[in-house]
């Protein structure tokens, strides 16, 4: 399957909670760091001819505005938790300015969620102004949206099935703490892998530092990235510091272009 070039954006690098939390005093919350302010985790992967985000956050609609996104063919989802699907609606701007569907990929555990969720979406009756979609049921079997091949890698977040994606040479896997070995082959060779890296404490349903930091090593990857961060990690210029070569945590903004 053949990559065209690519940007990947970060949209979001944080927990559930984002960062800064609610009602929290700490000194990452507080930090004048703008790279320890993280919205909810999403990336926007672009060619020259397709764009789509994987995830649509609670923050989506800031995340497009803030990053001046003016197309938007596609919706790629990982799981179906509130903080990856809940800015599902404001893609009903995009459909309004294109008068197309928005294409939306997910899984059927996901599109279940949706359905439950967005019910006004998927009603027989629809009321005016709401999200155009048309879903596309996905597993593990590679598809293109566009000109873009995704690979989807099964990945688990302690019990619940979470998809994470090989586009090309880059990977992205977030809200995970296991992958079986057959899945992990699909990894090997990338150039760049994001994974989550949620605090340094275990976690029952995500990879800590140390567990990640174990997983790039075991599929040899040359460079890494962390995202879904909490405040519990600590600063974003302090872990850097700590973090082996070849491994950053990624930040809200950062942008990677792939030949």
């Amino acid at each position: 399957m053949h990559c065209p070039p690519l940007k990947i954006t970060f949209l979001g690098t944080g927990t559930s909670t984002g960062v800064p939390m609610i009602a929290c005093d700490c000194e990452v919350c507080t930090s004048a760091n703008k790279k320890d302010t993280r919205l909810r985790s999403s990336i926007l992967v672009e060619s020259s001819n397709t764009s789509f985000v994987i995830d649509t956050t609670p923050d989506f609609r800031y995340q497009m505005l803030r990053e001046k996104v003016k197309k938007l063919d596609a919706v790629l989802f990982t799981h179906p938790h509130k903080d990856h699907v809940a800015g599902l609606d404001d893609v009903k701007a995009f459909s309004y300015f294109s008068g197309k569907e928005m294409q939306v990929y997910a899984n059927s555990l996901t599109e279940e969620a949706l359905k439950r969720e967005f019910a006004y979406v998927f009603a027989d009756k629809k009321y005016p102004g709401i999200p155009q979609i048309n879903l596309n049921t996905i597993d593990i079997t590679p598809f293109y949206i566009g000109d873009i091949p995704i690979v989807p890698i099964l990945v688990w977040h302690l019990k619940m099935p979470v998809l994470g994606f090989r586009l090309g040479k880059f990977t992205y896997i977030t809200d995970a703490n296991r992958i079986e070995e057959t899945e992990k082959e699909k990894i090997k060779g990338s150039e760049v892998m994001v994974i989550n890296a949620l605090r340094h404490k275990e976690h029952i349903s995500h990879y800590n530092v140390e567990e990640a930091i174990a997983l790039v090593k075991e599929v040899e990857v040359p460079a890494a990235y962390f995202t879904h961060i909490s405040h519990q990690l600590g600063k974003h210029d302090d872990i850097n510091r700590e973090l082996p070569d070849g491994i950053a945590l990624a930040y809200d903004g950062l942008q990677l272009l792939f030949d």
